[in-house]
Order: C-alpha cells, then sequence, then structure tokens
C-alpha cells in the first residue's frame, strides 16, 4: 500500500486562472495585457479565402497600421523614438503570433530582421539615417541572407561586396545563379531597401561576410538599375508574405551603406576591425541577431496555445456515441484518448512558455540597453547579470560574456527547434481532434498548419541547430580533455559531469533542493516527487553526453568528419535530452517559486503531466539503461492517464490562463456555449 500522501483537491477559479496567467505572462506581463487589451482582431486577423493578391495587400496595410499605433517601435533605441527595451520585442511577437501569421512574419522581416540588423550591425550614420524610417514602416525593407546554393552555411555565401578604391563605392554583385537571394521575405513586393550579406573584399583581399545596405527599388516601386527582383510565388503556406529573390549585377553604393559595427574600410581604403579572427567576427556579427530565433520560437509556441485553445473549446462541447445507461452522448473531451491527445501537448506548452521567458530575460540581459555598460549589473529583480558589449575593451568581449552569450546561443538554437516541431504536431493533433471542422477554413487550423511549418527551418533548420547545440556542449568537454588518454578521460569526463561542468539551472537552491530529496526510483510516491522527475530528465542528459563525448574523443585530423556523421543520430539526441532538461527545469523552478495555493496545486499537476508524459515518450531509453524497470514504466502510463483526469474538469480553465484574447479565436468550433456563432 502506498504512502504517498493526499493529492489535494484541484480548483481552477477566475483567481487561480488569473494567478497562472501572471506565471506565464513572466517579466513582461504589463506589455502582453496592454496588447490584449489595445489591439483589435481587425488589427491582426487574416481573411480566409481572399487571393494571394489580396491577402499581400491587407498584410502590407495592417503592417502600416501597427507601425502608426507604435509597435514598429518596440525594442529600438529611445534616442531614435524608439519605446521599452530588447526583449519587449520578443514578447510583443509572441502576442502577435495569435492573429495572423503572414502578418506576423511580415513584422517580424521588417522590425525584427531588416530593422533589427540596421540596429545592431550598423553605428550612428545608419541609426540616423533609417531608424525612424523603418519604425514608422516608412522605408519597408528586406534581410538579404539566404542565398540558392547556401542557407545554413552563411559564412559561404557567393554575393560579393568589392570595394572600389577609385569611386570609394561598394560593388554589390551576383557572380553565379547559386549566388541569387531566395525566400526573401518583402523582396517580391514591396522592400525599397535591401540589408544584403555578401563576402567583404577590398585590395587587400576577403574579410568574410559582412552586412551592406542596398537601395532595390524606387519611390514608383520599379526595380533600381542592376536589380533583378523576381518573386517566389504561392508557398505552403503564409499567403500573404510577398517572399521573392534579388541578384546584382555590379550595383554601386557609397561605401558608408557597409554596416559597420564589427569591420569596417578606413579613408585610405584599408579593412580595419576591432576583431582581428574573422570567425570570431562571424559569429559575433551574428550572435547579435539571435533575437529572430527567440522570437521564432515564441511564435511557433503561440500558434500551438491557439490550435489548443480551438481543439479545447470544441473537444469540451462535441458529442460522440452515448454511455451506457446514458441518453446525452458522451462529451469528447470526457474520453481518456481525446485527453491523451490534447492535455499532455497542453502541458508542455505550459513548459515551453516558461523556458521561452526564460530566454527572453537572459537576451534582455545580454543584448538589451544596459548591455552598454560594462561589467555586472544587478536588474529590478535583484539578480546579478554581465552586460557587455563587443564593441568595448579593443571590440573583444571578456571570457565571461562569450559563455554568456555562447550559452544563450545554444539555448536559443535547441528551443527554437523543440517548439517549432512541437507546434507543428500539435496543430495537426488539434485539427485531427476536432475532425472534419478542423479541416474548414474557417476554424483556423488548417491555415495555421501550413504556416507555421515553415518555422521549422527558417531562422535556421531545426537539425542544424540541434547539431549547433550539441557542438555547444562538446566544446566543455574538448577544452577539459586535451591530450588525456581514455583512462584518463574517462575519468575527468565522469568527475566533471558529476561537478556539473555542463551549464544547468539545477545549481539554484530551490531546484537543487529537490534534487537532493529526490526518492529512490523504487519508492511508490516517486513519481509524484518532482526531484525523482528533475532526476530522470538529467541522468538521461549527463549520460547521453558523456557517451557521445567519448564516441567523438577518437576523432582525428583524417576521420572526424566521418566519425561525427555516424554519430550524428546521437549528436542529436545529446542535443534534444540537454533541451529538454531546460525546459523541465524552467517548469519545476516556476511552479517552486509560486506560493502555496490553488494555483501552485493546479500548475504541479500540469508540471507532473509535462515530466511524466516526456519520460513516457522516451521509456524505451529509460528502460534501456536502467532508469526505469517495465513495471516502473507500467506505472508511469498509469500516472499519465491519472493526471488527464485530475486536469479534464479544469482544461478550459488552463486554456483560459494562456490569456489568449477571445476575439482572436474565431473559430465557430471554438466559441463558448451561449456566445454568437
Amino acid at each position: 500500500m502506498s504512502d504517498a500522501p493526499a493529492r489535494p483537491e484541484l480548483t481552477s477559479g477566475p483567481e487561480v486562472v488569473e494567478s497562472i496567467r501572471t506565471v506565464l505572462d513572466g517579466a513582461w506581463g504589463d506589455l502582453r495585457q496592454r496588447i490584449r487589451t489595445e489591439l483589435r482582431p481587425e488589427q491582426i486577423l487574416g481573411e480566409p479565402g481572399q487571393s494571394i493578391t489580396e491577402q499581400r495587400a491587407r498584410v502590407r496595410d495592417q503592417l502600416l497600421g501597427l507601425a502608426e499605433a507604435g509597435y514598429g517601435r518596440i525594442g529600438f533605441p529611445a534616442a531614435y523614438g524608439g519605446e521599452l527595451d530588447y526583449g519587449a520585442s520578443c514578447v510583443a511577437f509572441e502576442m502577435q503570433a495569435y492573429g495572423d501569421l503572414s502578418l506576423l512574419v511580415k513584422l517580424g522581416v521588417q522590425f525584427g530582421l531588416f530593422g533589427g540588423a540596421v540596429a545592431r550591425l550598423g553605428t550612428e550614420r545608419h541609426h540616423q539615417a533609417y531608424l525612424a524610417d523603418i519604425m514608422a514602416g516608412r522605408l519597408l525593407g528586406s534581410f538579404g541572407m539566404t542565398e540558392v546554393g547556401h542557407g545554413s552555411n552563411v559564412q559561404r555565401l557567393e554575393t560579393t561586396a568589392t570595394y572600389d578604391a577609385a569611386t570609394g563605392d561598394l560593388v554589390i554583385h551576383t557572380p553565379t545563379e547559386s549566388a541569387v537571394k531566395t525566400y526573401i521575405g518583402n523582396a517580391a513586393q514591396d522592400a525599397r531597401m535591401a540589408v544584403i550579406f555578401a563576402q567583404l573584399i577590398t585590395d587587400e583581399g576577403g574579410h568574410g561576410v559582412h552586412a551592406v545596405l542596398v537601395p532595390v527599388r524606387d519611390e514608383a516601386g520599379a526595380a533600381l538599375p542592376g536589380v533583378t527582383i523576381g518573386d517566389n510565388g504561392v508557398k505552403a503556406g503564409l499567403p500573404g508574405v510577398d517572399n521573392g529573390t534579388f541578384a546584382f549585377d555590379q550595383v554601386r553604393v557609397p561605401k558608408a551603406n557597409l554596416l559597420n559595427a564589427f569591420g569596417d574600410i578606413d579613408d585610405n581604403g584599408h579593412y580595419v576591425s576591432d576583431i582581428d579572427n574573422e570567425n570570431r567576427r562571424f559569429f559575433t556579427m551574428l550572435g547579435t541577431l539571435v533575437r529572430g530565433r527567440v522570437c521564432v520560437g515564441g511564435g511557433s509556441g503561440s500558434a500551438a496555445k491557439k490550435a489548443l485553445a480551438i481543439a479545447i473549446r470544441y473537444g469540451d462541447q462535441r458529442r460522440q456515441f452515448e454511455a451506457p445507461g446514458a441518453e446525452q452522448e458522451v462529451v469528447v473531451l470526457d474520453y481518456l484518448a481525446h485527453q491523451r491527445k490534447l492535455l499532455p501537448r497542453l502541458a508542455k506548452s505550459y513548459a515551453l512558455s516558461l523556458a521561452q521567458n526564460v530566454v527572453t530575460e537572459r537576451l534582455e540581459e545580454l543584448h538589451g540597453a544596459g548591455a552598454a555598460r560594462s561589467g555586472p549589473s544587478v536588474d529590478d529583480a535583484g539578480r546579478e547579470s554581465l552586460r557587455t558589449r563587443p564593441e568595448e575593451e579593443g571590440g573583444e568581449r571578456s571570457a565571461s560574456d562569450q559563455e554568456a552569450q555562447r550559452e544563450l546561443e545554444t539555448r536559443v538554437a535547441g528551443l527554437k527547434a523543440v517548439t517549432t516541431w512541437h507546434a507543428l504536431d500539435t496543430i495537426q493533433t488539434c485539427r485531427e481532434a476536432c475532425g472534419g471542422a478542423g479541416y474548414m477554413a474557417e476554424n483556423q487550423l488548417g491555415q495555421m498548419r501550413a504556416d507555421v511549418d515553415v518555422f521549422t527551418t527558417f531562422e535556421g533548420d531545426n537539425t542544424v541547430l540541434l547539431q549547433l547545440v550539441a557542438k555547444g556542449l562538446l566544446t566543455e568537454y574538448k577544452e577539459m580533455w586535451g591530450d588525456l588518454d581514455p583512462a584518463e578521460m574517462v575519468g575527468l569526463v565522469s568527475k566533471q559531469v558529476a561537478e556539473g561542468v555542463v551549464e544547468r539551472t539545477t545549481g539554484r537552491a530551490g531546484l537543487q533542493r529537490l534534487l537532493d530529496l529526490a526518492k529512490g526510483r523504487d519508492d511508490d510516491s516517486a513519481l509524484d516527487d518532482r526531484g525523482w522527475q528533475l532526476s530522470m530528465f538529467e541522468q538521461r542528459a549527463d549520460h547521453v553526453l558523456e557517451t557521445v563525448g567519448k564516441r567523438l574523443r577518437k576523432a582525428t585530423k583524417d576521420n572526424a568528419f566521418q566519425l561525427f556523421n555516424a554519430a550524428q543520430d546521437h549528436v542529436l539526441l545529446a542535443a534534444r535530452t540537454h533541451i529538454d532538461r531546460i525546459v523541465m527545469e524552467a517548469f519545476a523552478e516556476a511552479v517552486d517559486d509560486m506560493p502555496e495555493g490553488p494555483a501552485r496545486d493546479l500548475l504541479d499537476h500540469v508540471c507532473s503531466l509535462y515530466a511524466l508524459a516526456s519520460i513516457e515518450e522516451d521509456k524505451a531509453w529509460f528502460i534501456e539503461h536502467g532508469r526505469l524497470t517495465t513495471a516502473r514504466s507500467r506505472a508511469v502510463t498509469a500516472q499519465v492517464n491519472q493526471l488527464c483526469g485530475d486536469l479534464r474538469p479544469h482544461a478550459q480553465a488552463l486554456v483560459d490562463a494562456l490569456g489568449i484574447p477571445d476575439g482572436l479565436i474565431t473559430a465557430p468550433i471554438a466559441q463558448r456555449a451561449g456566445e454568437a456563432r
């Protein structure tokens, strides 16, 4: 007989909903509420059935309307009319993702990619000349990075920007068909200027990829001389985004158009940079653009939440088949199979949302306005954070700043991959959970599914991003191994894993206390124990990283590629398990920080559902590696079923706590009982 304490009776009244929403809203709760209150549905929703021409026109007009309302200013420097901080722009993006995703991507291109590149890669001359017009929507632009032959491998872009010392111009040129810029948002119709990434060349030679501002259209909308603009045409989704191509035939722009925060050409035609190493300069430059991945992850997470809101509302009203002796058919959400489809995914959406809050706060700490100050500072919550800029101290980041930036990039890359895959899976599951009704355009799910598909490959292909995560983790090992023999290496790896060399949040006192109190795996009550749940995520992540590290330790100059290629499944698993742990820790910490009461009890159950459903999903690994017995594995499944049943009466409250404005859920199948349809 189990000695487990009795479960608290769950309640989910308005106060509980509000308390949970406050936790999910995080540090920018005021901004989220402002957007909920201010934005009208017609400002950000789409219209099913419009032609592509109509979609593009509507989306452009909505973008200009939001710019006029001031939303283009969020996250830009106050000196040029910007408002709020850098992290706030990610939060605004998340909230806008409850509307039309074509509009969301158009906003991201204009204010995040184009405007963000000018703000982050440019200097005073560019800020003064362009930022006000970008924020107001008077200057629409594009972000020209991807080429036909080069997507993820940005360092090998072929477009050239050659300095002509005789005239002082930069000559932008597309030397091959594979160098044509493609899939560029705003390109086919609206952009008048583009940030073009190209190989910078002077008389001294090549200096790697840099960004240059290149005008592409005149005021009447015609392509400028030497600029060839194409239209990518009909896509699987995002019909309101005018993706297109750019090719350049010896197009000249002033040298001043070089975005020169990290490298410049002086008056004598010499290349100058405070960062001497080309690779380090390139990755420092791209590191300043990490916000794009933060936004894509957050936006796709919002789409998943909206899909769940539609499906759960529908499932709470739709009836199908009678139970024996009953007069009415059963509400489909009362079926365990239906709960199994939706509630674990709702729990995961909660988990990913809380992890998203953590990376957004970290982004603000490292890249926000306060980052202009050198050295550690204390923010409003009393947390010490490192805030340095690469321009300081000769342009080189301090070792601690480099480590913090690398950890942020690793976490953002992995979270973007996990969240976008979750969104794609969740929206499809929600569509199926709504049957034929879910396939109707008016119920939003079909268009959302088509739109979010590309989120898995833009701002970084997910598989490549997980490889980036794994390489970031393995760097820690490589730096420690040196030339150790295998026996010494194994001992050191074990020691470092035990001591926590890999970045983790479980060093924080609250979570470490839970881990220290974790019960044994055979304790009947351990499935409910947060420390045991955390330890399962941690053991898996540490073991997978340690074993892949041992495999790759055998690499030599001659076999490194073959060895890495043969271990890619293992490498990707190491990345995924690391991100899973980070997400679990963010959820556990959020619950642990809540005051005792019904809101914490309910969120605690959601956290347990996320944890146990995740363990169940990978039960083969846990059994193979001795972390679960077969009996315990069956107990995990039974507990997931129990948690689904416990949370079923509170499903609507948990949806309400997501804070999606009702006016943005226009699907007729998702209207509450008694509401107009």
